[in-house]
């Protein structure tokens, strides 16, 4: 099952190739923040392969936990709301949110308390590893839920300001495609992780990130992401 996440960390980090081009050639900044994001996702996944093929060890878990169950949904929502509203006032309360976010996390997570025999599973849940209602255990439904309904929300806000208009049709279908992938990792791929179903989960990193890109680059056919007016 080792292949499957692998190959999602590599459609990740073409992903994340594809917008850090973007953004050297149009500076939007929402582009490089969701290059961070799917960067992560990509660390993720490695992490995931490394669990998975050799056993979980506690670095490990922490990396797919920090990366992947908990940051990489708020950075892909800062982008969202950063393409939907302009303003260098947004901007700077976004960054100094995720920077936040990102601190709390890692700290969080780093000093948790892990329960060595849980991670024995082939994918550990974090109920488990950390400790039923721990802060670390926690950290996904304070985050990554909240975020994943924003990100949700303004991709498809995004996708109703188009609606009708023939020549933003790419970018209505890429956009709604978007939105789907998002879904399948943070619904699909979260109920198999939590649960420890390493098959389902393991397709679900991988077809999630796929149905993005194909997402992206349906949007991207016409020139840019750029918000519509």
């Amino acid at each position: 099952m080792w292949v499957f996440p692998l190959a999602a960390a590599l459609v990740a980090v073409m992903f994340t190739a594809a917008l850090v081009r973007r953004y050297a050639g149009s500076r939007r900044p929402y582009e490089l923040v969701w290059a961070l994001a799917l960067l992560m996702y990509a660390g993720a996944s490695l992490a995931v392969v490394l669990g998975v093929a050799n056993g979980w060890t506690s670095a490990e878990f922490r990396v797919y936990w920090v990366l992947g169950a908990v940051l990489n949904v708020p950075f892909l929502a800062a982008g969202e709301l950063e393409l939907l509203f302009h303003g260098r006032g947004l901007r700077w309360t976004l960054y100094v949110l995720l920077a936040f976010i990102t601190a709390y996390t890692v700290a969080v997570v780093r000093t948790a308390d892990i329960h060595p025999a849980a991670l024995a599973h082939d994918l550990p849940s974090g109920k488990e590893v950390f400790g039923d209602g721990t802060a670390a255990h926690r950290l996904p439904q304070v985050v990554a839920i909240p975020a994943y309904l924003v990100l949700l929300g303004g991709t498809l806000w995004s996708a109703w300001r188009m609606r009708g208009r023939p020549e933003l049709h790419d970018r209505f279908w890429g956009t709604l495609v978007i939105a789907l992938g998002a879904t399948i990792i943070a619904g699909f791929g979260s109920a198999f992780a939590a649960l420890g179903h390493l098959i389902p989960f393991a397709l679900s990193l991988l077809a999630g990130i796929c149905v993005m890109f194909l997402g992206f680059l349906r949007a991207a056919r016409r020139r840019d992401l750029a918000p519509t007016n």
